[in-house]
């Protein structure tokens, strides 16, 4: 059974358990894949727990209360992931971006596979496009700030931000109205970022926080989601990579 710890936000999990009943659907109700869904959403806010402006991994604590907003999330984190191992989940995947920045730590505390959202989009990207080609991130602060992306994209391509005034105007408010349930105000309010990375010549835009891809395909067809030239969906990526370690 795949785990899946929600929550973060509410919408994203669902979307994330939507793509991954469209993707492999059944004829029959039990020849859906089973999966356990648990919206841990009272999670403390993971960009707001960062507490360190950084793109390293390393020394991410400039003090005492930066450390202990990180260690209340990785708790948090940690008793959802206890929830679903003890409901017999064989692995676990986190439909949020921003969260990964407590991979290392999560997965040191549960004896118990987690897999990694961006490292799967990695890999994805690099079936699809060209080293060295400009892939736009379009994320929420934390998730630029701590450089989960750039792990493992910085020696093959080049990231591409949005400048702090898209970020502000346009990437941060698309995403609260997400959570907030506006998605169509959302939907307009992020096309100004997209278009600034396609002038800036990115072959790929990454929707790397969980809350866009519902702003930016609302009122579209799951095929359009799939057959999507410019976009990559971590929670499309991430659904197929959960299916095939399912069907080990």
């Amino acid at each position: 059974m795949i785990g899946i710890l929600g929550g973060m936000g509410t919408q994203a999990g669902l979307d994330f358990c939507n793509k991954l009943a469209i993707l492999y659907r059944g004829k029959i109700d039990q020849q859906y894949p089973l999966f356990l869904l648990y919206n841990k959403s009272n999670i403390p806010g993971r960009p707001e727990s960062i507490g360190v402006q950084t793109k390293k991994l390393t020394n991410r604590f400039i003090n005492k209360k930066s450390k202990k907003k990180y260690l209340s999330v990785l708790k948090s984190l940690i008793n959802g992931c206890r929830v679903l191992k003890k409901s017999k989940c064989k692995f676990i995947v986190i439909p949020c971006n921003t969260a990964h920045y407590w991979y290392d730590d999560l997965a040191k505390k549960i004896n118990l596979p987690i897999i990694n959202m961006p490292e799967e989009v990695f890999k994805f990207t690099k079936k699809n496009c060209k080293e060295k080609s400009s892939i736009g991130l379009l994320a929420t602060e934390g998730t630029l700030n701590t450089g989960v992306y750039n792990r493992f994209f910085d020696k093959k391509y080049k990231l591409i931000y949005p400048n702090k005034n898209f970020q502000k105007n346009s990437v941060n408010k698309a995403i609260k109205l997400v959570k907030m349930g506006n998605v169509k105000a959302a939907n307009k309010i992020i096309r100004p970022a997209i278009n600034d990375l396609i002038k800036k010549k990115c072959k790929k835009i990454i929707l790397g926080c969980t809350e866009l891809p519902i702003a930016i395909f609302a009122y579209k067809s799951f095929k359009q989601i799939k057959t999507s030239k410019i976009f990559l969906d971590p929670n499309l990526i991430l659904a197929h990579a959960a299916m095939k370690k399912y069907k080990r």
